[in-house]
């Protein structure tokens, strides 16, 4: 180990980090300059990855859960040779740039996952090393090793405080997860100043040791590079725990006036700091983005070894696919985030179908539907928060994945929702695997900084919500959802499904699997509604296009109907009651407003013809979204305030939805 060109790396991506910072003149320079030493020790020494192929299957992952240090991260990806160039660094935080203020995976090759609100990358590293374990089960074979890599996130004393990450690392805990590390760099200071102010109590180290970790320290951080490296080689040793280094640091570290202090968490040092810094390492402070040779060439050191071990695997995966070649083209098909071949045409023969008739909760046709579907997809991984009894979310057969048996399919989230819509990101980060997770819809509330971010990257997670309404009934307002539908809705990119019953519950599963660029929230009953007359025929477009016509008089209507969910049913005993009154009206189900948006104005208007401006919505939630479809003449049969404990039938009648009182509403517009 060259100690004198190791220091010569990390201090060029401490002044690297803080010229970008300057030149925006916004951005966080003190984890870079205290967290440099770790994050190159690790990158030079036991991260493997290829540069030249960023996405190559079986590479280690490393993700920086400390997201407002991203500094670190894009001098981390431009000095060992990823194709991010200096002017990438010199346009830090500007518009457009591949180097924006906090990572970004859509943005940035080599950047694993989009981080920022801190916490959530250390629970997206915990799915990606479930993810690692999960495929290995699947496909390695005796003589034949094809996923066999680690996971590492870099976390801050915020991330400690988050309570995401108490949950993500006791799941990673209990599941064993050996192959995931993370450093945790511990500089007592926060934005507001010294952490004693909040987080001085705790022990760290005992906490998780409680969880099933295996923790070491490094009492230098910023000089001790032999203490770092012998850390981390433990850490990728233990093969049966989750590893914490706790590395202590000095934030700001080489700054004069700043270091150790809150001034150097999250502003730029200033000219004259940036100049003494530059000084302090070595560097001439009137030069900027400056990259020495050899510190260029010895950290492509680590780039080479990262291409030699990337070559070998395609050496092995060959022999893999002359021994294995149905279980080698699964996994690059799966690795490639494509569906069976044969996704539509088994889909059309395997999924149930239900003809009009006798009620099934959505929830419960729900899961005939997953049963299905997990045979065709085999991709297909979920949990739950300790609820699959009620949400209807077990696959068949598919085992619950633990420690002793990483090839389940069913995973036990327990009651740690925050966590599960996190590591199902990391999931879909990692590749090879399609997760779905559920709780009651309610407690989506628990899941959305997690959710937001799906939608942000396009993970095409999939959310499985029941007891969707105040139908919940007795258990009351604190499990009645009433404003979660326009909350989510307003998430850009999400699609919240919100289906009629079975038919287009069916369907609703189905598009769930086909979006695979967005994250898709399957909204479902918890009591029995009617199969509707029409659905088994029309949900398939109907559901895939976002609304369609369930149900007209013939001829242009006087009043059109909407309704999703269970309201779709009463909007259609309405249009019965109307028909016999002679008012000819029409029947929407709009299980989808976002996908009926995106819709051209064509069909748009062919569903909603805009000569009729008679309109009732029906949604047993708040109103607000809803002005769109019904315009200014139009009415909402909405729930304004939280619901009640009472049989959920009796809550129901009690806000209004019942047939007379969409009877009124539309006699209303009418007039």
């Amino acid at each position: 180990m060259s100690v004198e060109l190791d220091n010569l790396c990390i201090n060029t991506l401490r002044t690297l980090s803080v010229d970008a910072i300057q030149r925006a003149n916004s951005g966080h320079p003190g984890l870079p300059l205290g967290a440099a030493p770790m994050a190159f020790m690790l990158w030079q020494r036991h991260l493997v990855q290829d540069p030249t192929a960023p996405r190559w299957a079986d590479r280690d992952r490393f993700v920086l859960s400390a997201g407002h240090g991203s500094a670190l991260l894009y001098s981390l990806l431009h000095l060992f040779g990823h194709e991010l160039t200096l002017e990438d660094l010199k346009s830090f935080r500007q518009w457009h740039s591949r180097t924006p203020g906090h990572p970004e995976n859509f943005a940035t090759a080599g950047v694993e996952a989009t981080t920022g609100p801190l916490g959530q990358g250390a629970a997206n590293s915990v799915g990606m090393a479930l993810a690692e374990r999960s495929l290995a089960a699947r496909f390695n074979q005796p003589g034949h090793t094809v996923v066999d890599h680690h996971t590492y996130a870099l976390l801050g004393d915020g991330c400690m405080m988050e309570g995401v990450v108490y949950e993500a690392a006791s799941l990673a805990g209990q599941l064993r997860l050996g192959k995931l590390t993370w450093l945790y760099d511990a500089n007592d200071i926060s934005l507001d100043g010294p952490t004693s102010l909040s987080f001085d109590v705790e022990d760290v180290a005992a906490r998780f040791e409680a969880q099933g970790w295996h923790v070491q320290k490094v009492a230098d951080g910023n000089r001790d590079l032999a203490a770092l490296d012998r850390a981390l080689s433990a850490a990728r040793a233990e093969t049966s725990r989750p590893s914490l280094v706790i590395v202590k640091t000095t934030i700001g570290y080489g700054s004069p006036a700043k270091q150790g202090t809150s001034d150097a968490h999250g502003s730029p040092l200033g000219a004259d700091e940036v100049a003494k810094v530059k000084s302090a390492f070595g560097f001439d402070p009137t030069q900027s983005f400056v990259v020495p040779e050899a510190a260029r060439a010895h950290a492509r050191e680590s780039a080479r070894r990262g291409a030699q071990a990337h070559a070998e695997w395609k050496q092995r995966f060959e022999a893999y696919r002359a021994a294995h070649p149905a279980l080698a083209t699964e996994f690059e098909r799966r690795m490639q985030g494509e569906l069976p071949a044969d996704f539509a045409l088994r889909c059309e023969k395997e999924l149930p179908l239900w003809e009009a008739g006798a009620g099934l909760a959505t929830r419960d046709a729900g899961g005939k539907v997953l049963a299905a579907l997990a045979g065709i997809v085999p991709e297909l991984l979920g949990g739950d928060a300790d609820l699959s009894c009620s949400t209807k979310t077990s696959i068949p057969g598919g085992k619950s994945l633990s420690a002793s048996e990483p090839g389940g399919r069913n995973v036990h989230y327990g009651v740690r929702e925050h966590a599960m819509g996190s590591v199902a990101n990391g999931i879909c980060y990692h590749g090879g695997l399609r997760p779905f997770v559920s709780t009651f819809f309610v407690f989506s509330d628990y899941m959305r900084p997690a959710v937001r971010l799906a939608a942000l990257c396009g993970l095409p997670a999939i959310y499985v919500w029941t007891h969707d309404s105040v139908a919940v009934g007795e258990d009351g307002p604190t499990h009645q959802p009433v404003e979660q539908l326009a909350a989510l809705r307003a998430i850009p990119r999400l699609r919240v499904v919100r289906p009629a019953d079975a038919n287009e519950t069916a369907q609703a599963w189905r598009l769930a699997l086909e979006i695979d660029d967005a994250p898709v929230a399957l909204v479902l009953s918890r009591q029995k509604l009617p199969v509707l007359p029409g659905t088994r025929e029309k949900a398939r477009e109907g559901v895939a296009r976002g609304a369609y016509v369930l149900a007209e008089s013939g001829g242009a209507p006087q009043v059109i109907l909407i309704a999703t969910g269970s309201e779709v049913a009463l909007a259609f005993e309405a249009h019965r009651r109307l028909a016999g009154e002679g008012v000819a009206s029409r029947v929407v189900s709009m299980p989808c407003m976002t996908t009926f948006a995106a819709q051209d104005a064509s069909y748009r208007d062919a569903v909603l013809p805009p000569s009729c401006r008679a309109r009732v919505a029906l949604e047993a939630g708040v109103a607000m979204g809803w002005e769109r479809w019904v315009g200014e003449r139009g009415r909402v049969l909405s729930i304004e305030r939280y619901g009640a404990s009472a049989p959920g039938e009796k809550v129901l009648a009690e806000y209004g939805f019942t047939v007379e009182g969409v009877l009124a509403l539309a006699r209303a517009v009418l007039a």
